[in-house]
């Protein structure tokens, strides 16, 4: 009868983790490189807080019983990424009302560095290792300008593991140097990456709020997704979890690495 119910229970475990499972890990990267000011740096940050909780994100949120696991940083100079928001899994508006808060509430990391797109991007991967488990994964990174230190965003794409991932943007059209004004075409060339990813524009930091929106309805609609990724064995996981957790953090030193020199 024990080893019933141990059988009972074990084929219960996937079932229970498929009910865990959400359809879409959203990863939000915010520019705060040099070239955003203060000002600027605000409209961003209540921009993106008031996009999560409009009616119309919260709705595309909900539309499905499955959630949308979502998870934001900062990004400027090569070795300056931090994370604002960790990974939670919405299931409730009161969800992104508490990640809208945690957003509004974060002290700017950095406002001194350039912009290193390309280590950002390695970053995003590092992140998506410790999503929960999903159907897709998409990262959504904004700027204001072009990559400006270390390696751009196509050799991170041939040295980080972004199969499966969709990279989405959101170019932030000002045009005040001479870098942005190749901004929009950049994105489109270089940034843009996997099945179905897009590009929304906004014209200008007062402009950021609307686009977010905009772009936020629809990278969490319902079948509006990138692919599945190459599932990791969960019994390896188990047996040699903080093993493979170092080996994938000197890994990733290692590409960071490599790219690095081929600038």
């Amino acid at each position: 009868m024990r080893h019933f119910a141990l059988a009972f229970l074990l084929c219960l475990a996937p079932l229970v983790a498929r009910a865990e499972s959400c359809r879409l890990a959203l990863l939000l990267a915010v520019d705060v490189s040099s070239s955003v000011d203060m000002l600027e740096y605000s409209l961003q940050t209540k921009g993106l807080a008031a996009a999560l909780v409009s009616p119309d994100v919260v709705r595309a949120f909900m539309a499905s019983p499955e959630p949308v696991a979502l998870a934001v940083y900062e990004w400027s100079g090569r070795y300056n990424q931090v994370t604002v928001q960790d990974w939670i899994l919405v299931k409730s508006r009161a969800h992104l009302l508490a990640a809208a808060e945690t957003i509004v509430a974060h002290t700017r990391s950095h406002n001194e560095f350039p912009t290193a797109m390309g280590y950002a991007l390695g970053h995003a991967v590092t992140m998506m290792r410790q999503a929960p488990r999903c159907a897709a994964y998409t990262l959504d990174i904004s700027g204001d300008g072009k990559n400006n230190e270390g390696f751009g965003p196509k050799r991170a794409y041939k040295a980080f593991a972004f199969g499966g991932i969709t990279v989405n943007g959101l170019a932030i059209n000002g045009a005040d140097y001479e870098a942005e004004t190749e901004l929009i075409p950049y994105y489109r060339d270089e940034v843009l990456h996997g099945p179905g990813a897009f590009l929304e524009v906004a014209q200008g930091f007062e402009d950021f709020e609307r686009a977010m929106r905009r772009k936020l309805e629809r990278e969490v609609a319902p079948g509006f997704v990138g692919t599945l990724p190459p599932p990791r064995t969960p019994a390896r996981l188990m047996r040699n979890g903080q093993e493979d957790e170092r080996r994938s953090s000197a890994r990733t030193r290692s590409v960071f690495a490599r790219a690095a020199r081929t600038c």
